[in-house]
């Protein structure tokens, strides 16, 4: 089955919580919490995807566009370490 990652955001930590779910299932799997300045940038990419989920006037293609782009950022990150 195909993982998909998650994402959200502690603001009273400034980390983001990377989890992960079988495609399908409701069960998630806590991955990591990462450091605002461990990555600076992925934690604004994700701020913003949390922020397009809550708008009023919700996109589902922008929103998938920008999930896209965060797990995109989440495995290159994962690449440099």
């Amino acid at each position: 089955m195909n993982k998909n990652l998650l994402f959200a955001i502690d603001l009273s930590t400034e980390e983001v919580i990377v989890s992960d779910s079988s495609k399908g299932s409701n069960k998630i799997n806590f991955i990591e919490r990462m450091k605002r300045s461990d990555n600076d940038i992925f934690f604004n990419a994700v701020l913003t995807l949390t922020s397009i989920a809550k708008s009023s006037d919700f996109d589902a293609i922008i929103f998938k566009s920008m999930d896209k782009v965060c797990q995109m950022m989440y495995h290159k990150y994962k690449e440099t370490i």
